[in-house]
């Protein structure tokens, strides 16, 4: 598969860099951009930065780059992840505004009617990020928050995170063993 993979800044930096890890391993060409937040946040949380990302994507876009490849729906993807989602980066996809390559894509998602999965991670969340979601959601965006469940029993925080990244990889249809299903 070609993925767009996104990373805004909201705090989970780590989602967005185990998908890339988690895609790498099973062979998809991923096509990557990071907000200027969200280069912040990777050094912050993650202390990772450009050559870090740069290995783990097939493509590196600049996020001013309104031109890229990933700006146009002629450009074939089957799907576009933004994991962390801020809310600023949700707020301006709801409300069709497409000034950087993140919010771009997304758009290009959207009325190519192409799967575009984001993974909002903000609380208390405010009626205005639900109002947001709701109608992202209506257009066919699949919102799955940073919710992690725990039914699998964790051990780890790196168990907590492949949860959430799995829910991910199941959006796309993306076969994983990256936590265990539940049985009943």
């Amino acid at each position: 598969m070609r993925i767009v993979v996104a990373i805004t800044g909201a705090s989970g930096a780590i989602y967005g860099k185990r998908l890339l890890e988690v895609l790498q391993q099973a062979g998809h060409e991923t096509h990557v951009v990071v907000s200027a937040h969200g280069w912040e946040v990777l050094e912050h949380e993650c202390a990772i930065g450009r050559k870090e990302i740069r290995e783990l994507a097939t493509v590196l876009h600049e996020v001013e780059h309104v031109g890229a490849s990933i700006a146009s729906g002629s450009f074939l993807t089957e799907a576009m992840v933004i994991a962390p989602c801020s809310m600023r980066t949700l707020g301006s996809i709801a409300a069709g505004i497409a000034d950087n390559l993140v919010l771009r894509a997304a758009d290009v998602m959207l009325k190519e009617g192409r799967k575009l999965v984001i993974v909002p991670r903000e609380t208390p969340l405010s009626a205005i990020h639900l109002e947001n979601m709701l109608r992202l959601a209506r257009l066919g965006v699949r919102v799955l928050p940073a919710c992690p469940g725990f039914y699998h029993r964790p051990e780890s925080l790196n168990e907590v995170i492949d949860m959430m990244v799995g829910k991910i990889c199941d959006s796309l249809g993306i076969e994983h063993q990256l936590f265990p299903r539940w049985q009943g």
